[in-house]
């Protein structure tokens, strides 16, 4: 089984790469710099990682990364990145990395990718986008919370997920594929390739609500 977090990982280095540090991604305020120090702490740096889900820890994440930047260059810290977590990082177990790194990479790839002028959508393949639909289901709850309606989450073939049960506003049908489903519940609702059906003022409110972990 090919491992796709490790895909993602070697193409948006090469990505890194060919564009330098001074590009902009989907990450607000972050270059491709930042954004390649955010992944390199997230799997190197202990003291980093729990800030990046915790609000309350995030002044030392931003602060053990400006850490990191500082002490070293764009293509160093590229290279940590593509060579992947050391050994004593959770990342570096086969099964708990590959399921946490998984929707990470992509998601973060699609930052970088769709963040350029000459950006084009790409055909992945069923089996990738098998694994990003698993993932979407899994996490979708958590991310689109914040959802002023319920949200079901269908892909072109019919398959569905509720991602919020109905509320009073009702609820509203999102169809895309996988990779497009994960990219709108993870924030990034305007570079999202995906139907919304529901109440006109409703889907103008959720290409705008914050999702995300």
């Amino acid at each position: 089984m090919t491992d796709y977090s490790r895909v993602e990982r070697l193409a948006l280095c090469d990505l890194f790469e060919r564009l330098g540090p001074d590009q902009p991604t989907l990450c607000e305020g972050w270059t491709t710099y930042d954004l390649a120090v955010h992944l390199q702490v997230r799997e190197a740096d202990p003291l980093a990682g729990p800030g990046i889900m915790i609000p309350a820890l995030s002044d030392t994440t931003e602060r053990r990364m400006a850490q990191a930047k500082a002490r070293y260059s764009f293509a160093e810290i590229v290279e940590k990145v593509r060579t992947g977590p050391p050994t004593f990082s959770i990342y570096s177990f086969p099964k708990l990395g590959h399921q946490l790194n998984t929707t990470e990479y992509f998601v973060h790839h699609e930052d970088v990718r769709r963040a350029q002028p000459e950006y084009e959508p790409r055909a992945l393949p069923a089996d990738q986008q098998d694994a990003l639909w698993k993932q979407v289901r899994l996490a979708a709850k958590s991310m689109t919370r914040k959802a002023p309606s319920g949200l079901v989450l269908r892909t072109p073939d019919g398959r569905e997920s509720v991602a919020k049960k109905p509320t009073a506003a009702g609820s509203v049908t999102v169809t895309g594929e996988p990779a497009e489903l994960l990219l709108f519940c993870f924030g990034r609702q305007t570079v999202a390739q995906v139907d919304l059906d529901g109440d006109a003022e409703i889907v103008e409110r959720l290409r705008s609500t914050s999702f995300g972990v």
